[in-house]
Formats: C-alpha cells, structure tokens, sequence
C-alpha cells in the first residue's frame, strides 16, 4: 500500500490537507491543488471575514485610506487642564526624534499639540508629520446602538415572524400540490405542470401592482401577512418536490393503501418522511429568499412597527449620509440564522444525495 493511499485513508482534516501524491515528496499537483483551493477559500470566505470586522469599526475606522483589515482605534489619553481626554500620536521632529504627544486641536495644516506630561507647553506640528497611535478596539456600539435606541429588536422578531411561518406554509402548500402532481396520474398533469413551469418567466415587477391590489382589498396592507401570503406557493419548490416524490417507489403507495391508510395518511407517514432531503432544501432556499426579501415588504410594509430587518436597514441610509457602521453590523446580524439553517438542515442535504446516489 503506497503512502499516499496510507495518508488518505487516516481520519481527520489534518490527513486530508497533508495527502501527498508522490512518495512523501510535494508533487506539482499537490502545489495547484493547495493553490486553488487557498484561492477559492479566499474568496468565498474573505468578504464576510471582511465584513465582520469591517462592523466593529467606527465611522472614521471605516472611510480611511488605506483601509486596515483590522477594527483599530486611536488612544486617548488624559491631560491635565482639559476636560476630556486627548488624541495620541507619534510625532518625528526636525532633528529626527520621536515624541509621543497629545492633540488639542487642528488649524489647516498644523496641529496645535501637547506633551502629556508636560502639559503647560503647546507644540505646533505640520499634520504629515504626526501618526496616531492605534491599537485593537471593537466598537461594539455599532451592535448595541440599533438594537436598543433604533427598534432593531423588533424588526428582528418581524423578519423571524415572517420567514417561519412563510417557510412553514411554503413547506406544506408545495408539497401538497407536488404530491398531487407526483402520485396521482389522471389527464393533463404534464400540462400543469408546464403552466406551473412557465410561471418562473414571468418577471416579478409584472405582478407586483395585481398582488399589491389583491392585498389591499383583503385589507392586509402594513401587516405581516401582506408579506407572508402572496409568495407562499412557488413554482421552483412544486417542481423540486415533484421531480423528488417521483422518485419514491409506487409499491409504497400502493402497499399503504392496501392497509386502508387514507391519503392524507399515506402523504403525511409516507411521502413526508421520504421526501424530506427535498424538503430541507427547500426550506434553506425559503428561508433565504423570506429572510433577504426588500422590495415586496418596502412596498406593503409603511409602519415602522412591521419593518422587517431588510427594510429597517434602509433606514440607515438617508440622502446626505449613510450610516455605514451601523448597516454593517445589523448585516451580518442578518447573515446569522442563514448560516444556522444552512449548519442544521445540511445534513439531510448530504443524506439525500447518498441515497439518491444508492439508488
């Protein structure tokens, strides 16, 4: 048995990362292979790595240049005869020495400047010749701001509210009609399920103004249901539920009805369990596309108290200023039940897939 099959074959990521082709040696191979996937690790994760420091940042932190990777702030320190605490920086003087002096204020190009232990003496310095003094710092009001002065928590619970109960419609009316579709054969089924195909060519901005009177009328305007209702049948979960049921064994079927098992017997004991890899597929894509939803709910949704988070976070950006700092925090607040569905519900995906590909 070669090296390689011995260093593949032991358990752990560490045995898969060092897995070499050759024996013992570094081929070329191995080299692209490491490089590509460094490369694609990098630039899948590399935006959210970016984004989630980004929102410990504060406002100055975020419009600097050139920009850190890092969230830094600069030190402040106390001086006596001032009230609140000063800026530090590292000031190189004429003849070359380095001082560490605090900022009282800038005038054009010089900073009127001090020496914290000295304070009684004010320096001025050329600003080129000045660097602050930073080090790590977290702004974690970034977090706390909105949640607790901007109402966030409650957009947060609408936008949980919303994406639950619409995925939880979405699971049981699409697979209802994909069991209907995918087990009862009678004339004009394939014909339906054409129409139902052919919806995904209709662009949304066509429907938005009937959907939005039908609302209107049922009196759902500035309620979650207006957000709920409208979307919770979709052609893309009746086709992927479908083509999964039909691939369920007929004699199934037939044996539940053998025993006198109702239909609703044999689709919610029978098919449910078996379709469920299909199912949570489904619900990570309702999930995704509940939770990051804009434009329907900027439309129907005119009260703050039913913003969801997507809307809420429009808030943040006004004609002269956007409040970068907070929008980046709340988003990756966003992100965060995303990656828990997805964390949760991936295994049922990777169970499918080996079964299916038992079959």
């Amino acid at each position: 048995m070669s090296e390689a099959f011995t260093s593949a074959a032991r358990p752990g990521v560490w045995a898969m990362l060092t897995a070499r082709r050759g024996r013992g040696k570094l081929h070329w191979t191995d080299v692209f292979s490491y490089v590509y996937l460094g490369l694609g690790v990098l630039l899948m994760f590399g935006p959210v790595i970016w984004l989630a420091l980004s929102s410990f940042k504060t406002p100055a932190g975020l419009v600097e240049f050139p920009p850190t990777l890092l969230p830094l702030g600069q030190i402040s320190v106390p001086v006596e005869g001032y009230d609140d605490p000063l800026l530090l920086f590292t000031v190189t003087t004429e003849d070359g020495e380095t001082r560490e002096l605090a900022q009282i204020r800038r005038i054009g190009i010089l900073r009127q400047m001090v020496d914290p232990a000295a304070p009684d003496e004010r320096i001025d310095v050329p600003i080129e010749a000045a660097e602050p003094i930073r080090e790590f710092d977290m702004a974690w009001e970034n977090y706390t701001d909105p949640l607790q002065r901007f109402d966030f928590t409650r957009y947060l619970w609408n936008s949980v509210v919303v994406t639950v109960v619409a995925t939880a419609i979405t699971l049981l009316i699409n697979s209802m009609a994909a069991y209907g579709l995918a087990i009862y054969d009678f004339k004009g089924r394939n014909g339906i399920m054409l129409l139902v195909i052919g919806t995904l060519m209709i662009p949304i901005t066509v429907i938005l103004v009937p959907v939005y009177l039908v609302v209107t009328q049922m009196g759902l305007v500035n309620s979650l249901w207006a957000v709920i209702l409208p979307g919770a049948a979709t052609p893309t979960g009746v086709f992927l539920l479908r083509q999964y049921m039909l691939t369920i064994p007929r004699d199934l079927i037939e044996a539940a009805r053998m025993d006198k098992a109702s239909e609703w017997a044999i689709y919610w004991k029978v098919v449910m369990p078996l379709a469920m890899p299909a199912l949570a597929v489904l619900a990570i894509f309702s999930v995704m596309w509940r939770w990051n939803d804009f434009l329907w709910p900027l439309i129907v949704l005119n009260r703050s108290e039913v913003y969801t988070l997507q809307v809420g976070l429009n808030a943040f950006q006004g004609e002269l200023n956007v409040q970068w700092h907070y929008i980046l925090a709340m988003t990756v607040v966003t992100l965060i039940p995303v990656v828990v569905v997805f964390a949760f519900l991936q295994r049922f995906i990777t169970t499918g897939i080996a079964a299916s590909g038992m079959k």
